[in-house]
């Protein structure tokens, strides 16, 4: 996964195999999900100690009463959609069990943007996130 990112990040602690399983199922929904004129963005930024992984889509959104709700299993806001509802509550669990947090929130001008954060390591930098992979 490449993310539109700074040119230095803090490290983070995390289990490669797990942040993957996040981001691909946070990917996937904002395919599903998205405005068919744009792809859905990834964008990385530091904040502090923390780095946060933003998945942005411009699709129709999430009404805010419910936006925990779609991280729980079998949660399908929409029956249109296809899935069965899993994908968001895997990376929920899987975010959790690295340390960290994700959360929903309004993407400025339409959609939804699903956020990752991760705590930083105290020491180091690390080049854009992705790089070498």
């Amino acid at each position: 996964f490449r993310f539109l990112a700074p040119d230095a990040l803090p490290l983070v602690r995390d289990d490669p195999g797990l942040l993957e399983g996040v981001l691909a199922n946070l990917f996937s929904n904002a395919l599903r999900h998205a405005a068919c004129h744009m792809r859905p963005m990834r964008r990385a930024s530091g904040d502090g100690d923390l780095v946060v992984l933003d998945v942005v889509d411009h699709g129709s959104g999430v009404p805010a009463g419910l936006k925990e709700r779609i991280f729980e299993p079998f949660a399908r806001l929409d029956e249109r959609s296809s899935g069965v509802g899993l994908g968001l509550a895997v990376a929920k669990g899987f975010a959790e069990a690295m340390g960290a947090a994700i959360t929903a929130v309004d993407t400025p001008g339409g959609g939804l943007t699903v956020r990752v954060t991760l705590p930083a390591v105290a020491s180091g930098v690390r080049e854009a996130l992705g790089a070498g992979q």
